[in-house]
């Protein structure tokens, strides 16, 4: 098995730890963005300190990149800033799994921008393998609580679902950009090219999102770090699942790595079901099993 395809369900179970602790943070103690910062004010420090880390042991210098690198970098980082959140806010709208699933829009988004901004098109099995895990998008969209009435514009155009389109967008746009920063340094050691981009981006995050809180919700800077014992735990798993990612997209087409991502929700069905005590319906199930199916389609063709 390719190094790109490990390296990618590391950084999905590593995800989905991080979403578990930011669900428990948005539903007990935090707002929205709170949630949101508590994933990148821990994160920043721990991922810097790592990229020292692997510089002095590797004896390796810090590499030069270009300036593109700081408009991918950037982009990335404001536009996942803006996906955690309709994550975090579609998580009071639906239940554990289908709020991770429908995030998972961003596989056939991520395809798209790829195409359009950096010309990197998917093959045709690759395509087949999106198309399948979208339609499972469609059906995890569906309100449970719908009636035979409902129209078919409600069903599949409510508060959920359009958080669910919109972080996919977003999470599309920042694999992008982070890919875009990655392939802009100088380096053929994917891992340190990785922890370069990785560090600035964080950098970066909270430098954006202590201006937004300041400006907007100044109290809930206080209460972020009042919650440092859950908040310390989200840093960790955020940085671990940020590098995952990172190398990933470092090695391999940003839409390929982002639709064995979707592995994440045999994780999330798991942690829905005995962490929080959660139920899927019959239908919910199929939506699952159409986005696993379509992972195995992805990687069997590769």
């Amino acid at each position: 098995m390719s190094l790109w395809v490990i390296v990618s369900v590391f950084a999905a179970f590593m995800q989905n730890l991080r979403f578990m602790l930011q669900k428990h943070l948005k539903s007990t103690k935090l707002s929205t963005g709170g949630a949101t910062f508590s994933r990148f004010l821990f994160s920043a420090p721990l991922v810097a300190v790592m990229a020292a880390t692997y510089l002095w042991a590797t004896g390796a210098e810090l590499p030069a990149f270009s300036s593109r690198f700081f408009g991918f970098a950037m982009v990335g980082g404001v536009t996942q800033i803006i996906a955690t959140a309709c994550v975090v806010a579609l998580f009071a709208q639906r239940n554990f799994t289908v709020g991770i699933a429908l995030k998972k829009s961003e596989v056939i988004l991520t395809a798209l921008v790829g195409l359009a901004v950096l010309g990197e098109a998917v093959s045709l099995a690759g395509v087949i393998a999106i198309v399948i895990g979208f339609v499972g998008v469609i059906l995890l969209s569906d309100p449970p609580d719908r009636t035979e009435a409902t129209s078919i514009r409600d069903r599949l155009f409510n508060a959920a679902s359009g958080y669910g389109l919109a972080s996919g967008l977003f999470f599309g746009f920042s694999a992008i950009g982070y890919r875009g920063a990655s392939l802009e340094i100088a380096s053929e050691d994917p891992l340190l090219r990785a922890m370069v981009t990785l560090s600035f981006v964080t950098a970066w995050q909270v430098l954006v999102m202590l201006v937004w809180l300041r400006s907007f919700d100044a109290g809930e800077i206080t209460r972020v770090i009042a919650t440092w014992r859950v908040s310390i735990l989200v840093g960790i798993t955020s940085m671990l699942g940020s590098l995952g990612w990172f190398t990933a997209f470092t090695l391999q087409n940003a839409a390929y790595v982002k639709a064995v991502g979707q592995i994440e929700l045999v994780f999330t069905f798991l942690a829905s079901y005995f962490v929080f005590k959660e139920k899927s319906s019959a239908r919910e199930v199929i939506g699952i099993l159409l986005l696993v199916i379509s992972i195995l389609v992805l990687v069997i063709s590769l």
